[in-house]
């Protein structure tokens, strides 16, 4: 005869659930009354983050500095955020920064992009040393 569960079983599946829940909230509290903040630190140092905003603004890839601080893009990515295109300013006057265009390829991509049409542009970005 095959076992059922009857009433008065406890779901093993949402009791193991509830307390990873109770754990979570119970190390975010202790956190928070250190002074933590939620979640992991930023890969690129708060003092490095000036350093990486100037660099590109004077038009180093976001690919180059990930390379030349040892991260992967996306840190570089949050760094720069401000002053990404599609970023909106808390100011409604406020213009966004213009951001150069920089392209950071292979040889051979740059090489088929030269014999294609584009756009001026385009063009320009991709003769620019």
């Amino acid at each position: 005869m095959a076992c059922e569960l009857g009433h008065g079983h406890a779901d093993p599946l949402a009791a193991a659930d509830e307390l990873q829940h109770e754990l979570t909230y119970d190390g975010l509290r202790t956190a928070e009354a250190r002074g933590s903040n939620r979640g992991r630190r930023p890969a690129v140092a708060a003092d490095k983050t000036n350093t990486v905003q100037t660099a590109y603004l004077e038009g180093c890839s976001i690919t180059a500095l990930a390379r030349n601080h040892h991260v992967s893009r996306g840190p570089i990515r949050t760094a720069v955020a401000d002053l990404l295109p599609d970023h909106t300013a808390n100011e409604d006057d406020a213009p966004a920064p213009d951001a150069p265009v920089t392209l950071d390829m292979a040889s051979k991509i740059a090489d088929l992009l030269r014999t294609t049409e584009l756009e001026p542009a385009e063009r320009a970005a991709l003769d620019q040393e």
